[in-house]
């Protein structure tokens, strides 16, 4: 084979699967212009036109796509083979990159990165918190952090937290002066605090379920924001209604500082997960899956599936 060959087939192959120069350049740190260049050096090697390409796409011609089936699982197990070298070298090292959201920095990263650092001072890590759905190929993350059901069908996912829900509260102040909404049809008439999604600029849809129903509520209010500490200020001062994650309010619902409504329409929902490309698994990746890995009771069933938003913190608020 000659000098170089299998670095363009791993080319190829990431180009077919991801139909994008763009994203296939990003994945393998090259210019889309270079990877172009290699692709067509690729071709008239091998005689044979591998991608279709026109202005706006590429895909794998016939030709192409026979090629891919044998690729994949050949360049899988060089992968294999590259880590399993990880034994011989001693401990993890590296950088890795990571994307989250503020509330799961905190309910997974806070609690266990402290300790992962000290376990592996070979490894560093950085953290970008965005409330943004992020393209981790695109932008060149090693991994991200996010909610189950926002995780793309084509990345590995690996739970690191428990099934979790949204529920509605206020204090018992607001209530004084409010009637207790028995159905999310009742929001209508409240007064309750909106979270604007940064990225499309739309509103967070409150989500309810039961009985197989699924309901989506925009309701109306004074204060509509993007910052989930402003949000939790107004609703702690009895300003309105807040949609919150249950673990952030658990503590105050039990004091009584804020009073829990529609509990039967909120069911649990897939916690965070970590997600990343399969071909990307280096041993400090593996290290910090380890190390993050859920491990308490299996998951409650699930609610189902159901469209997603495209931006904002995977669809679910926090407080």
């Amino acid at each position: 084979m000659r000098r170089g060959t299998l670095d363009d087939l791993a080319a190829f192959a990431a180009v077919a699967r991801t139909r994008s120069f763009t994203r296939a350049a990003a994945e393998l740190r090259l210019s889309p212009s270079a990877l172009s260049h290699a692709m067509r050096g690729l071709e008239e090697r091998l005689g044979v036109r591998l991608l279709a390409r026109t202005t706006r796409s590429v895909a794998a011609t016939p030709a192409g796509e026979r090629l891919l089936r044998s690729l994949e699982p050949a360049l899988a197990e060089v992968g294999r083979g590259l880590d399993a070298l990880a034994d011989w070298r001693g401990e993890p090292s590296g950088t890795l990159r990571l994307t989250t959201f503020s509330s799961a920095a905190r309910g997974v990263l806070d609690p266990a990165l402290p300790r992962f650092l000290l376990d592996h001072p070979s490894i560093a890590v950085e953290v970008v918190v965005d409330d943004r759905l992020t393209d981790i190929v695109a932008a060149g993350f090693d991994a991200g952090i996010r909610f189950g059901e926002s995780v793309e069908r084509d990345m590995v996912a690996v739970r690191v937290g428990p099934d979790m829900r949204t529920v509605v509260v206020g204090t018992p102040a607001y209530f004084e002066r409010h009637p207790r909404p028995e159905t999310p049809a009742d929001l209508e008439g409240h007064n309750c605090v909106n979270y604007r999604l940064i990225g499309g600029g739309g509103l967070l849809p409150w989500e309810f379920a039961r009985d197989g129903q699924e309901v989506r509520v925009r309701p109306g209010g004074q204060l509509t924001v993007n910052d989930a500490t402003l949000a939790a200020a107004a609703i702690r001062a009895g300003a309105g209604l807040g949609y919150a994650l249950e673990g952030d309010v658990a503590a105050e619902v039990a004091a009584g500082q804020l009073v829990q409504v529609l509990d039967g329409w909120c069911p649990p929902f897939q916690g965070y997960h970590l997600y990343h490309l399969s071909r990307q698994t280096t041993p400090a990746l593996r290290a910090l899956i380890d190390a993050l890995r859920w491990r308490g009771a299996a998951p409650a069933r699930e609610r189902p599936s159901r469209p997603r938003d495209a931006d904002g913190p995977a669809s679910r608020p926090e407080a």
